[in-house]
């Protein structure tokens, strides 16, 4: 589903959950594995996704993983939780540069949103933050 924020209207999860793109990726494939996969836990389907409010259905699609899972893609981007967002509605992760590449949110119309959240929203985070309690991304709860 879709959320208003200090970035204007994001994709999140059903749970208030913040969605990134890595910009690692290309061509609809994930690149993030092993160490990243933890700190950036794909965001993984069975079946189809379901859809939220604000989502545009033509966007939606899924990628297969190197392990046979299905990752959510919007707009061709494979989606991520971000490990440092321990409460709903936080965007801790836009902009940060880990693995290689940056990631941002994505907004409803699948544009990469590449602005920083006011601080307010956003605590800083530490250069390397512990990733120990990583949210499980293996739901499939409605986007």
């Amino acid at each position: 589903m879709t959320k208003t924020t200090s970035l204007g209207k994001i994709l999140v999860t059903g749970q208030d959950r913040t969605l990134y793109i890595f910009e690692a990726d290309k061509n609809g494939k994930s690149t993030c594995s092993g160490a990243c996969a933890k700190a950036w836990p794909p965001l993984l389907v069975t079946g189809t996704p379901k859809l939220g409010s604000g989502v545009d259905s033509k966007l939606i699609t899924t990628t297969t993983r190197s392990n046979g899972a299905k990752q959510v893609s919007y707009k061709n981007h494979p989606l991520y939780l971000f490990a440092g967002d321990h409460k709903a509605g936080e965007m801790n992760g836009q902009g940060l540069t880990q693995f290689g590449a940056k990631w941002y949110v994505i907004d409803s119309a699948g544009k990469v949103v590449t602005t920083m959240p006011k601080a307010s929203s956003s605590p800083s985070m530490s250069s390397s933050p512990s990733m120990s309690g990583s949210p499980k991304a293996s739901s499939s709860a409605g986007y």
